[in-house]
């Protein structure tokens, strides 16, 4: 079956990011010019995806906004005749059918995903989490969905992050590692680095069958006292085939303000109309 709809929870509290995120959406927190959560949006347009729903909270309107049709912005760009402007306005405001859902409580990102039930059916669907960006020439939702047809069960975005990084994500364990494609045998959510069974991590990429909506609903509290969707997962790798794949990709931690800085400035760098004299600046620069 052919995946066409995915989730993005964005329901966080940003908290890492504050006072910035105080009134602001960390999903809006923008790297150079564009919203974190666009570049998102984007990589699962470009995979071919069509539908997408935004699991969101309290204070998140400014992304539906982002989102939406601004016909008050539209009519002074078309007036000042920033044609080129108006045009990515328009682009931004059509670039997929998105819907939108509150998760009402803060109960973890299994709980998040369990929200998309009616949203997503009985069809597999792309999960995509927003402090992961990844730039890759080919998106990496859709080479996870390229793994998914051949498999046809539930596949994982994985990197090795090594051993002193590995306690921060859900770590997998497999028969065999010799492979960019291996069979999962379990998961942990935040491992102790010493028990960890290895050092490849899911990193906010997933194409998942739909019978883990059963399994959340009787999944209970894991680490952090919140469902997770680790634990979810690792229950339907005893029921079914569940695979992990080492993707391609330089994959940025924007949840992380270091790994925020980092994927602001490589962007930059890629940019034709900023990338010489921030080169210059950065080449200045004495400690």
């Amino acid at each position: 079956m052919q995946v066409k709809k995915a989730v993005i929870p964005a329901a966080g509290m940003g908290t890492r990011f504050l006072p910035a995120t105080k009134v602001q959406p960390k999903e809006m927190l923008p790297i150079v010019d564009v919203p974190t959560i666009q570049y998102v949006v984007e990589e699962a347009v470009r995979a071919g995806i069509t539908e997408i729903l935004i699991i969101t909270g309290r204070s998140k309107r400014a992304i539906e906004d982002h989102f939406d049709k601004s016909v008050e912005l539209e009519a002074l760009l078309e007036q000042k005749g920033k044609n080129k402007e108006l045009a990515e306005m328009q682009r931004i405001s059509n670039l997929a059918d998105i819907f939108y859902v509150r998760q009402k409580e803060a109960l973890g990102l299994g709980h998040a995903v369990a929200c998309a039930r009616n949203f997503v059916g009985r069809e597999p669907f792309a999960v995509l989490l927003g402090d992961d960006i990844v730039h890759a020439e080919i998106p990496v939702i859709g080479q996870l969905i390229d793994i998914y047809n051949k498999k046809s069960a539930t596949v994982l975005g994985c990197q090795r992050v090594g051993f002193d990084n590995i306690q921060k994500y859900g770590a997998v364990d497999a028969e065999d590692f010799s492979e960019p494609v291996v069979q999962v045998r379990s998961l942990t959510e935040k491992p102790n680095p010493a028990e960890a069974k290895s050092d490849l991590a899911v990193l906010g990429r997933y194409v998942i069958d739909p019978e883990i909506f059963d399994i959340l609903n009787v999944t209970p509290p894991g680490a952090g006292g919140e469902i997770q969707l680790t634990d979810a997962l690792n229950l339907l790798a005893r029921q079914q085939s569940v695979w992990a794949y080492s993707f391609e990709g330089r994959r940025y931690d924007v949840g992380d303000r270091l790994g925020y800085i980092e994927a602001t400035i490589e962007y930059a760098l890629r940019r034709e109309d900023l990338a010489p004299q921030l080169k210059t600046f950065l080449k200045s620069l004495t400690f």
